[in-house]
């Protein structure tokens, strides 16, 4: 889209499961000028959008959960078909946990006119502390609350940084791609079931076929708490799963701080010189011992 001067048709992309409220705080965040579809895949069948906002327009999907845990990669990928089919040419993914800042979702549009072909476009992202008990405030104030997480680059609003390297910096959280870009990615892997590990994989894969990543200041979501989904025992067999998946494509384990801790917890072995990771029995009880972060 280098060189456009319109706006692109823009579509945000949202998977869910049970939390209408983060859902309601997104969708109050969006500026219906910035926005021309809210794509919302509902992955437990029973989401019935219990708010009024009638801009932007809703498409709302549903998104039957499999045995293994939810269809978090397939979601995706259901949204973005639902996106492209309503003439989206840019795509914005946020998780239901994101609330996007002020002029985040410009600056995606923005960036998605300036970066070259074949490019995933990241935005910082602040970790929200759970909220007071009136609730998190209006979204133009709440970029005290947090800084942008540390560990990925966060350029100053209006700069874009090109990187070529760093795609194990890659959150789908929050990103955005254009509709040719979509298609020369190829989406989400769908091997990948519940927690863990298809993002990494997208963009390794993605950046097999030439991507590059560009980080882009000032297009900030910011992260609404919750405890760690990690925490889980559900969710750990599946992180534990969609690691061997990773594994196998790629050679190497993912998630490897998370597999570090979970391994300190005595919930994991994850064994690096012969190259296993393995649940341990009364994995469950451990886990209780892990405080949120």
């Amino acid at each position: 889209m280098t060189g456009r001067t319109r706006r692109p048709r823009t579509a945000v992309v949202t998977i869910t499961a049970g939390r209408d409220g983060h859902l309601r705080r997104q969708r109050e965040a969006l500026d219906p000028g910035d926005v021309d579809v809210h794509v919302v895949v509902d992955m437990t069948g029973s989401l019935r959008l219990p708010f009024a906002l009638e801009a932007p327009p809703v498409v709302l999907l549903s998104l039957a959960a499999r045995e293994r845990g939810l269809p978090l990669a397939a979601a995706r990928n259901a949204g973005a078909r639902a996106a492209l089919d309503h003439g989206a040419e840019l795509l914005v993914f946020l998780d239901v946990d994101c609330i996007p800042g002020p002029g985040s979702l410009a600056r995606y549009t923005d960036a998605a006119r300036r970066v070259p072909p074949a490019t995933l476009m990241c935005g910082p992202v602040a970790y929200l502390p759970p909220p007071p008990p009136e609730g998190y405030p209006a979204p133009r104030e709440l970029a005290p609350l947090a800084e942008p997480h540390p560990g990925r680059p966060a350029p100053p609003p209006g700069r874009i940084t090109l990187d070529d390297e760093h795609f194990e910096l890659f959150w789908s959280l929050s990103f955005a791609t254009t509709r040719d870009d979509w298609h020369r990615f190829g989406g989400f892997c769908e091997q990948f079931t519940g927690y863990g590990a298809e993002d990494t994989d997208f963009a390794l894969r993605a950046a097999k076929s030439g991507a590059r990543l560009a980080w882009i200041g000032g297009a900030i979501a910011h992260h609404q708490y919750h405890p760690p989904s990690r925490h889980e025992p559900g969710h750990v067999r599946e992180l534990v799963a969609n690691a061997h998946v990773f594994h196998r494509r790629h050679g190497f384990w993912p998630m490897d701080g998370w597999l570090s801790e979970l391994d300190r917890a005595g919930v994991v072995r994850f064994d690096r010189v012969h190259d296993t990771l393995r649940l341990l029995p009364g994995f469950g009880d451990q886990l209780q011992t892990l405080q949120p972060q």
